[in-house]
């Protein structure tokens, strides 16, 4: 069942997350857990909590249920909600029943997962909130933990958000370096359709309305307007639907919540925010043994 619903959420592979976990668990665990064994007897079971302390989107909890199997396959992990649900203080997310050892060894592994990806779903909602009513699409960038950028970018799918490229490798996208490397963007292009299958798209930023016409003389298929002001940005999608009805057109560059509307009724179809996975606060979430709740570990 977990496993399918990371599946299903874009692909992503249950084994290569274990194999996260268990690198993960190793920089957390050392030689061990000197304060679980030195204090609780061997073989002491208990009954844990997962509970939030502020309201939020959930997500990660398919994460967790792998953190505390690889932990202890033997742990009882029972989900009280799903990775999208909106959560309030107090909500009770999950159970885990086990050894004490293990559960203290998962537990803040589990908590760290969850509460990040929690912090990227509900910001990403507040966005895809802003939005509402409008056909504007919101996409994340490339701007994530290293390391973590499979798990973030599901966040914001589970956010309500879609991802824009996944790296290098799976799209073309010609920035401003690259213009300057390669002399400007007719030569940027045209090197780029001779190099790639046609079935890849090229994505061309600008940041004037002269580049924004040097990217349609050149047949760009995606031009991103980059840190324009809003009027700059009205004109410049009047210039591209008029003459390029099927060329998509992508807002990025200091994007806020009280302006991301706005940027959307200048006409574009999608809108980057590199914010959703870099500058998030993450959400309040706490582990209690014995179904009490109490305050967070370190």
């Amino acid at each position: 069942m977990f496993e399918a619903t990371l599946a299903s959420a874009g692909g992503i592979s249950p084994d290569a997350v274990r194999a996260q976990i268990r690198a993960w668990l190793a920089e957390d665990i050392g030689t061990g857990d000197i304060t679980s064994w030195a204090t609780i007897p061997a073989g002491s079971q208990s009954k844990a909590i997962i509970h939030v302390k502020e309201s939020g989107v959930l997500a990660g909890i398919p994460v967790a249920r792998l953190v505390f199997e690889v932990v202890d396959p033997s742990l009882a992990f029972r989900p009280l909600a799903a990775d999208g649900d909106a959560v309030a203080k107090g909500d009770v997310i999950a159970e885990v029943e086990g050894s004490t050892h293990s559960i203290l060894t998962g537990e803040r592994l589990a908590l760290n997962l969850m509460q990040r990806l929690s912090g990227i779903a509900t910001k990403t909602r507040a966005f895809v909130d802003a939005l509402e009513g409008l056909p504007t699409r919101l996409v994340d960038t490339r701007k994530t933990t290293p390391g973590h950028r499979t798990l973030e970018k599901y966040a914001v799918r589970i956010g309500g958000g879609h991802n824009h490229r996944f790296g290098l490798y799976d799209a073309v996208m010609i920035k401003d370096n690259h213009i300057k490397g390669s002399g400007g963007i007719a030569g940027a292009v045209k090197a780029a359709r001779a190099a790639i299958p046609h079935t890849m798209k090229i994505e061309v930023e600008t940041e004037s309305l002269g580049q924004v016409e040097e990217a349609l003389e050149c047949g760009a298929d995606i031009i991103m307007l980059d840190n324009m002001p809003q009027d700059g940005m009205r004109e410049a999608v009047r210039v591209i639907k008029t003459r390029a009805p099927h060329v998509i057109v992508e807002a990025s560059g200091n994007v806020r919540l009280d302006t991301v509307r706005g940027i959307a009724e200048c006409g574009v179809d999608v809108i980057s925010v590199g914010g959703l996975t870099y500058s998030f606060q993450s959400l309040d979430i706490s582990l209690d043994l014995n179904g009490k709740k109490g305050g967070a570990s370190a």
